[in-house]
């Protein structure tokens, strides 16, 4: 299988930290794409031209990194990243949801502030999405006993999630209030699948 990779891109990270968790990073070839510039190769394989885009191995693509994750976590011998059944199913796809809106919330800061022209910024959606990931982190430092002694999906994404807003800059001093999230990332950063992807500065 061919992964289409981007360094700094968060949902890539997603997938290839599981990939290491699970032990499937050898059966992936990985290649740097710049989804931005709509490269043929890519448009090829998704119309939307973005990463990560999954080949496998008899041609056909998934994309989305929810849908690439679940994907492999059937392929892995050991404890499923995502629970099949029960309780622990929804928690973790939750939270795995609410990593991704603190990404998309980060990502659409990003373009505002890099890719649109200064003059052409629009401070209140800048304001609204800042204030979403403010909320969300403050649910997860008030819901912290929940992510305690794990490693699944959702824990990954949430991870990942932080790791980007660090990368962007687009949480300011948030441990400065929330030193029982930042307890628990610290620690989890320091998983070598974390360190491993980490994305350059």
């Amino acid at each position: 299988m061919l992964l289409r990779h981007s360094p700094t891109s968060p949902y890539v990270r997603k997938v290839m930290v599981l990939l290491h968790e699970t032990g499937l990073l050898d059966q992936i070839a990985v290649e740097t794409i710049d989804g931005w510039s709509e490269p043929e190769v890519l448009l090829e394989e998704n119309p939307l031209s973005m990463v990560p885009t999954l080949v496998l191995d008899d041609g056909q693509t998934l994309f989305d990194s929810r849908v690439i994750c679940e994907y492999l976590d059937r392929r892995h011998v050991g404890r499923p990243m995502l629970p099949p059944t029960g309780d622990m199913h929804w928690y973790v796809l939750r939270d795995q949801a609410l990593a991704d809106g603190i990404l998309d919330c980060a990502v659409l800061i990003f373009v505002e502030q890099q890719k649109r022209p200064e003059a052409q910024r629009w401070d209140w959606w800048l304001e609204l999405k800042r204030r979403a990931i403010e909320r969300s982190l403050d649910s997860l430092e008030q819901d912290i006993e929940a992510l305690l002694e794990r490693v699944d999906l959702g824990a990954i994404a949430i991870a990942v999630a932080i790791g980007y807003l660090d990368l962007r800059g687009a949480a300011g001093d948030w441990r400065e209030t929330r030193p029982a999230l930042a307890t628990w990332y610290a620690g989890f950063s320091q998983r070598p699948s974390m360190i491993a992807t980490a994305p350059p500065v």
